[in-house]
């Protein structure tokens, strides 16, 4: 299906753009929450390519690594998007202390 194999190959650069940004990144709580939000990418993109099993084979052992790929997946999402809530009150604090102390 050609439509979930251009939201794995989305959901993989939005992983990799997020992790390079945090390597770059030097304040603490940024970091967390740019991991956060990789995770967020990183589990679309185990949920999307275990959904795309779905479609490529039809086999009982295609149907239960989908099935395991999705659970990961959404999981990963999940706990990733309530990190990403936790961190995102507490950047927004961080880049206020940083403008105040730098300017």
């Amino acid at each position: 299906m050609p439509t979930l194999v251009i939201f794995i190959i989305f959901s993989f650069s939005f992983y990799v753009y997020y992790k390079i940004k945090y390597f770059r990144s030097h304040r603490p709580m940024e970091r967390r929450w740019l991991s956060a939000k990789s995770s967020i990418a990183l589990g679309l993109f185990v949920f999307f390519f275990g959904l795309n099993q779905f479609f490529l084979h039809s086999s009982t052992i295609t149907y239960i690594i989908g099935t395991i790929f999705l659970l990961i997946g959404a999981g990963s999402a999940w706990a990733g998007y309530r990190a990403y809530k936790h961190y995102l009150p507490l950047v927004l604090e961080e880049a206020k202390q940083t403008a105040k102390n730098g300017a």
